[in-house]
């Protein structure tokens, strides 16, 4: 089962986020191998962090909760909440597969939160830019609450136009970046 985890920082935790980057990455390293996605993002002066991306593929709920809740950022108080859904892999690839590569152009974390009917299920045609993407779900899988994309894009309106901008309640867009351990 696919999972999209959104942590959200809590105002002024930088300094605690910074303290707890070797415990984070250690904490993900075990994860390794579920990992679709992950990454930062950032305030719109590119260097100032506002949450964390992680898409991972577990074996249920109770082990996505464990993921999201047992971070070490999440237990020290660096977050303010986390957006914990059911996710489908619409690309049905990671994002080292993106052909894209990890570096060049504007990254962007896309998240629409949607009622009502389902929407931009499919792929868009212009796929290439297109580093993640699929519908956020209910626990069950079954209900359709959004869609939460990663896209390289000239600019943060060029991103918003991935989703299908009347179907939402809310489209949020964050400059996001490739995580993991610099090599």
């Amino acid at each position: 089962m696919e999972f999209f985890c959104y942590h959200r920082d809590r105002r002024d935790s930088g300094g605690l986020r910074r303290e707890l980057l070797a415990a984070h990455w250690s904490y993900m390293d075990r994860y390794a191998a579920e990992m679709i996605a992950r990454g930062p993002t950032f305030a719109d002066d590119g260097d100032t962090p506002t949450g964390s991306v992680h898409i991972v593929d577990l074996p249920d709920a109770a082990a996505a909760r464990a993921f999201a809740f047992d971070e070490p950022n999440h237990q020290a108080g660096v977050y303010r909440d986390v957006l914990l859904r059911r996710w489908h892999n619409a690309l049905g690839r990671t994002m080292w597969d993106f052909p894209g590569g990890r570096r060049g152009g504007n990254r962007y974390l896309v998240l629409g939160l949607g009622t009502g009917p389902a929407a931009d299920l499919a792929v868009p045609p212009d796929r290439g830019e297109l580093i993640a993407y699929g519908p956020l779900l209910s626990d069950e899988g079954t209900d359709w609450l959004g869609t939460a994309a990663l896209v390289r894009a000239s600019d943060a309106d060029t991103a918003r136009a991935v989703l299908s901008p009347d179907r939402y309640v809310d489209i949020e867009v964050h400059n996001w970046a490739f995580g993991g351990r610099p090599s």
